[in-house]
């Protein structure tokens, strides 16, 4: 299987971003083909092997990962494998993309695969890397219902089928928006532990916008793909646990002016998710209302 890599940067990172390049040359098998993506800034200087894209303005991630994927020919269909990764993420083994080309080819049902993310000094994986419920144990790999933006492989029969990321989103749950998408067309998704991606322990409230587009965006990806039924329940259930994790005051303005921006704007075309898609994400642990 022929596997190509996207990496999005701002162009601040430019020791991660050749430290990240020199693991993706190290994989074992046939060379990835890597194209990185300056989202709004200028690629700081790479390989002459790394195909660049510099784009005048910053499309935010999925739109900057999906100018990446394009890069691979309409959905990436040039190679059969894409990995995005994070520009200051570093692939701590050498037989990543072996393992990928393995498991894809083992399972015609696989379609995603979520990489484990490791701290690079203490090898700890943060609780909300582990995309599922039942997170305790990130050692164990199992079937799960959305991935990790930055640590994953995709099978670019995927994005040709059911299309890329939602570029309206920016930032925040435009890889759910995908995983939905995928399974409701027949796919699955893999966690993997032993498919690790090192990069540093960071807080996603560290970006300014955090807050807005996470509120913004959960009520998009709502509208775009759960059944009429399930919309209010699901966005209920989030509204709930924001309010018990007591957010600081502005966390909290800015949190309710993304939901009311959620429902006041548009949020693409609306294609809700089969009830046995709903039933099929129950089976495997986490049920579209939470």
């Amino acid at each position: 299987m022929r596997v190509g890599a996207v990496v999005i940067t701002m162009g601040n990172r430019p020791e991660e971003l050749r430290a990240l390049l020199d693991s993706v040359a190290k994989q074992d098998g046939d060379p990835v083909e890597v194209v990185v993506v300056g989202n709004g800034s200028p690629v700081p200087e790479v390989p002459d092997s790394v195909r660049t894209v510099e784009l005048p303005e910053n499309l935010g991630i999925p739109g900057g990962r999906n100018v990446g994927i394009e890069a691979f020919g309409p959905g990436g269909r040039d190679v059969d494998i894409l990995l995005f990764l994070d520009d200051d993420g570093l692939l701590a083994r050498t037989d990543t993309a072996e393992l990928c080309r393995q498991a894809f080819a083992a399972d015609d049902e696989l379609g995603i695969i979520s990489f484990r993310i490791a701290d690079p000094d203490t090898g700890e994986t943060q609780r909300r890397h582990v995309p599922r419920l039942r997170a305790s144990d990130p050692m164990r790999s199992s079937r799960v219902t959305t991935f990790l933006g930055g640590a994953n492989a995709v099978r670019t029969r995927v994005l040709t089928q059911v299309g890329g990321l939602p570029d309206a989103f920016f930032y925040a749950h435009e890889e759910t928006d995908l995983a939905w998408r995928a399974l409701d067309a027949g796919w699955m998704i893999d966690y993997r532990s032993d498919m690790v991606l090192n990069h540093p322990t960071t807080a996603p409230s560290r970006h300014a916008v955090y807050h807005r587009m996470v509120a913004r965006n959960r009520v998009w990806l709502a509208r775009r793909n759960l059944p009429a039924l399930l919309v209010p329940v699901y966005l209920g259930v989030w509204m709930l646990l924001t309010l018990l994790r007591r957010p600081s005051r502005p966390a909290l303005k800015a949190w309710f002016g993304g939901f009311r921006e959620g429902w006041a704007t548009p949020c693409g075309p609306r294609r809700p998710m089969r009830w046995r898609t709903v039933w099929r994400l129950t089976r495997l642990g986490r049920p579209p209302v939470i």
